[in-house]
């Protein structure tokens, strides 16, 4: 299987790029982003591109891929709907009209969250955005698409947020994560967990479109584990 990453420096995607890494079954990761990860290894491939909203002069490098998966996002925190919608669903749906069109076979991941609206009429500005995102990449030509919708993520294996509050928050949050997920099981999840469950899609597919936290923690559990995959 080869993949295409965006958003492979945050959290999510740290944690999706690490899990593609460890599975036999993924033979190639290309990374999109205007950064580089940071990351080395032998199956990776870093394309560095400027303007995520226009991927003409790249596209001979983006056809030929199994699966996307599309970890890119941002705080919507002091952001007007404009300047978020812009780097949401602007920069997402670019992406999926390419990658749509130069890999009609391809399955695409898309990872949202917990409360997303797919009215796109609610009175909370950062669930209208990814809702309406969510919406137009399902009605692309893929092979099929999937909403990923997790609620509290515990970041795994030295992960960090790029988010100083975020990051701040998940340290004084990490001793009581097994209270919360003993409790909560289904609105916590971890970055392997999601990894893992990222994969399991991409390889079989899902009952459904939306995939909720709980969805995400059961598919997880059914994905094989790295060493096991071929």
């Amino acid at each position: 299987m080869k993949v295409i990453l965006f958003g492979a420096s945050g959290m999510v995607g740290q944690g999706v790029l690490r899990e593609c890494l460890l599975a036999s079954d993924v033979e190639h990761v290309l990374s999109v982003g205007r950064s580089p990860s940071g990351q080395q290894h032998a199956k990776l491939q870093e394309l560095v591109h400027k303007d995520l909203t226009d991927y003409t002069a790249v596209e001979a490098s983006l056809a030929g891929y199994d699966a996307c998966f599309f970890c890119l996002g941002v705080s919507s925190a002091g952001m007007s709907e404009q300047d978020y919608r812009r780097v949401t669903y602007d920069i997402a749906v670019a992406a999926g009209r390419t990658l749509a069109r130069l890999n009609p076979g391809m399955t695409f991941s898309y990872v949202s969250g917990t409360g997303t609206d797919s009215t796109e009429k609610g009175r909370t500005m950062w669930a209208r955005v990814k809702g309406e995102t969510e919406n137009a990449l399902l009605a692309m030509p893929f092979k099929a698409a999937y909403m990923f919708r997790p609620g509290f993520i515990q970041p795994m294996h030295g992960i960090k947020s790029k988010t100083p509050l975020y990051s701040a928050i998940y340290a004084v949050a990490a001793p009581l994560f097994p209270v919360f997920n003993a409790l909560m099981p289904n609105q916590v999840t971890t970055t392997e967990r999601v990894g893992r469950a990222i994969l399991q899609v991409a390889r079989r597919g899902a009952p459904k479109k939306w995939l909720e936290n709980r969805d995400i923690n059961q598919l997880s559990e059914e994905a094989p584990s790295p060493q096991a995959t071929h």
